[in-house]
């Protein structure tokens, strides 16, 4: 991105979109009961909630009434339903993880098939977006949580810690082109998990070959653990790689959420939260809901003197529902160069 002089100044900056994740996929209900939703109206409730506050992208997971992770596609159906009625203006953003959660105690945290995947392609109603991860890769949830973080909730148990900290996710080019195809014939957005530069270029390649001709939705996940470090450096490196006319969202794990999320506020970028990245306030010892974390971030967006994008100005600016012809065409839009031309 050209950050160009005036760049910090709000007048300069889009509208602040705010992304949260409420549903805490991996957490147990014991590890926040007031704040993880269990019944399908909790869960619409806390959709409905959270756009209150002001978050206009609900990242969606499904529980089932037995307090795992649902891993049907019936109950998505179901939850994207609900929030559609209650909070029609809300950007639905289906976790394309389905749910990475332990069936059960001792057993690895996984995605689940590539079949399976490809099936959130035919969700009725169908999502605003589905997010994507790009390159198999490890996702180690714990590589940089500290004690602090992990005391008193199931993370601190030793099969549930191994569960996370072997976690890969399978997302191979040949599965992530077919995902994209299919996305997009059923005009569903895409939202890529990016957590380092390699996946970066992957994307971009894959536009310069014309087999991924959506809008450039990007969300920066530094997590470490096979992703990339929350620290000013590859934050600087990622930013500087990306293209003018994407939309770049901050990501992170727990008490790094709210500083790499004052980061993005400042430059002009945007923002995600909830109970999914963080249970904590900065303090470490107060739990921290996910209507809370959106209410400090919108407290703080205001004043930054940023104003934040309210659910319709939030499908502007992720351009949901546009699709491009050609490769040509994608670059361009994206704002990257051209494809290189015969010498």
């Amino acid at each position: 991105m050209n950050l160009l002089d005036g760049h910090l100044l709000p007048e300069n900056q889009q509208k602040l979109v705010i992304t949260v994740a409420p549903y805490g996929p991996q957490w147990q209900l014991s590890d926040f009961p007031e704040d993880i939703p269990l019944t399908m109206q909790e869960q619409i409730d806390k959709a409905a909630e959270c756009y209150e506050a002001g978050a206009t992208v609900l990242h969606l997971h499904v529980r089932e009434l037995d307090g795992k992770g649902s891993k049907r596609l019936s109950k998505f159906n179901e939850l994207i339903a609900g929030v559609r009625k209650a909070v029609p203006d809300m950007v639905i953003q289906v976790g394309g993880s389905i749910s990475f959660a332990p069936e059960s105690e001792g057993e690895a945290a996984k995605w689940l098939s590539d079949d399976t995947r490809h099936m959130l392609a035919e969700l009725d109603p169908k999502p605003d977006q589905v997010t994507l991860a790009i390159n198999s890769n490890q996702f180690n949830l714990v590589e940089i949580m500290s004690e602090a973080d992990i005391a008193g909730t199931s993370f601190a148990q030793p099969a549930i810690y191994h569960a996370y900290r072997e976690m890969t996710f399978p997302a191979g080019p040949q599965w992530v082109e077919e995902h994209i195809k299919r996305l997009s014939a059923n005009d569903i957005g895409i939202q890529f998990q990016i957590g380092n530069m390699a996946s970066f270029m992957t994307v971009e390649r894959m536009m310069r070959r014309g087999v991924c001709n959506v809008p450039l939705n990007l969300t920066w996940i530094p997590i470490a653990g096979g992703a990339d470090t929350p620290d000013l450096y590859h934050m600087a490196q990622f930013v500087r790689a990306v293209p003018d006319g994407a939309l770049l969202t901050f990501e992170s794990l727990m008490r790094n959420t709210l500083p790499i999320n004052m980061m993005a506020i400042a430059q002009g970028l945007h923002v995600r939260c909830g109970n999914e990245d963080n249970l904590w306030a900065q303090d470490g010892k107060t739990k921290f809901g996910s209507v809370e974390q959106i209410k400090q971030l919108v407290r703080i967006s205001k004043e930054f003197g940023r104003p934040v994008a309210n659910g319709k100005e939030a499908k502007e600016l992720l351009k949901i529902g546009t699709f491009y012809k050609s490769a040509d065409e994608t670059l361009a839009a994206n704002g990257f160069a051209p494809n290189r031309k015969a010498a």
